[in-house]
C-alpha cells in the first residue's frame, strides 16, 4: 500500500494518478493553489485538535484534491505531503521572485521598519516582488499590496545560499523544537535537515524515515562535516567530526551536542544511531 504520507487516496477519493493502484471511488486530478498564511500547520485529519504532521510556508504550492468543513486536503509541490490544512491558508496560484534567506524576518505594510508589522515570515516563505524602495539607507523590496520586506533578507528564487547546507542549518541555532515544525519559528529533526538542503538547492523528504535512504552509507569512524546520523525517530547533522547538529527534545531547540555524549544520552531511550549518511556530491533531488 502507497504511503499515505506521500500519497493522496481515501476509500471516497484519490489523485488521479493512483488509478489502478489503489482503490477509491473517484479520481481527480488535484488543483493548483499556493499557501497565503505565513505558516500553514498539515494535520493528518480536517481537525485543528489534531497534531501536525509539518507545515508549508507563505508561497509554497500545492495540488487540492478537496473542499469540505472548512478545511482543504492537499499535496504539497515541494515534498509530496499530504494532508489538511484551513481552506482560508489557500489563495490562488502566483509566480514567486524571491525567497527569504533570513531565519525571521517581518513584513512591513509599508517599505518603513518603524512600521508594526502586519507579518513574520521564515526562511523559505517565498514572495513576488513587484518594486524595490530605499527608506532612510535601508533597502525594501515590495510586495503588490504595499507590503515590503527588508531586500537583504531575500534573494531571488533561482539563487541559493551556496553549498554549504550545514551553514544554513547553523543559522537555526537556539530556535525552539516542534514536533511537525518547519519554519524559523520551530523545527524538528528531519526539518532541519530538508530546510538547509533546500537553501542550497537541494531537495530532501520530510521525514527521518525517508531521509535514511538519501546519500550514501559511510562508517561511524568516517564521520566529517555534512554527514548526516540516525537513530529510530531521530536525524542529526555532523557539523565536523566531534559535534552534532540537531533539532531535539533534550534542550527543546536546535542545539550543539558532543556527537559521543548525544549516543550516550540518546541511547537509554532509542538505542545506538541506525546508520550514517554522507550527502556530498550526491543528486538530492528525489521529490515524489
Amino acid at each position: 500500500m502507497p504511503d499515505r504520507r506521500l500519497h493522496a487516496f481515501r476509500p471516497d477519493l484519490a489523485d488521479e494518478t493512483l488509478r489502478g493502484v489503489v482503490v477509491a471511488a473517484s479520481f481527480v486530478r488535484g488543483e493548483p493553489a499556493r499557501i497565503s498564511a505565513p505558516v500553514a500547520r498539515l494535520r493528518p485529519a480536517p481537525d485543528l485538535a489534531r497534531g501536525i504532521d509539518t507545515e508549508l510556508l507563505l508561497g509554497e504550492t500545492v495540488r487540492v484534491f478537496d473542499r469540505a468543513g472548512g478545511f482543504a486536503w492537499v499535496q504539497a509541490d515541494e515534498d509530496g505531503y499530504v494532508g489538511y490544512l484551513p481552506e482560508t491558508m489557500l489563495a490562488a496560484p502566483q509566480e514567486a521572485t524571491h525567497r527569504i534567506v533570513a531565519p525571521r524576518t517581518f513584513l512591513y505594510p509599508e517599505p518603513e521598519l518603524r512600521k508594526p508589522p502586519v507579518a513574520a515570515l521564515s526562511m523559505a516563505s517565498r514572495i513576488a516582488v513587484t518594486g524595490e524602495v530605499e527608506t532612510r539607507g535601508t533597502r525594501y523590496l515590495v510586495l503588490a499590496g504595499g507590503e515590503a520586506v527588508i531586500a537583504r533578507h531575500c534573494l531571488p528564487v533561482a539563487e541559493t545560499m551556496g553549498d554549504d547546507y550545514v551553514a544554513v542549518a547553523e543559522k537555526f541555532v537556539e530556535t525552539p523544537y516542534l514536533w511537525g515544525g518547519r519554519s524559523g519559528f520551530g523545527l524538528d529533526c528531519s526539518a532541519l535537515v530538508q530546510l538547509s538542503l533546500m537553501m542550497v538547492g537541494k531537495s530532501a523528504p520530510r521525514d527521518s524515515d525517508m531521509q535514511a535512504s538519501i546519500g550514501s552509507p559511510v562508517s561511524r569512524d568516517e564521520l566529517r562535516r555534512g554527514d548526516l546520523v540516525f537513530w529510530k525517530g531521530h536525524v542529526g547533522i555532523m557539523e565536523n567530526g566531534e559535534t552534532l547538529l540537531h533539532a531535539n527534545g533534550h534542550t527543546m531547540s536546535v542545539a550543539r551536542e558532543n556527537f559521543e555524549a548525544a549516543v550516550r544520552r540518546i541511547g537509554w531511550l532509542y538505542e545506538q544511531p541506525t546508520g550514517y549518511r554522507r550527502l556530498q556530491d550526491v543528486s538530492l533531488d528525489n521529490r515524489p
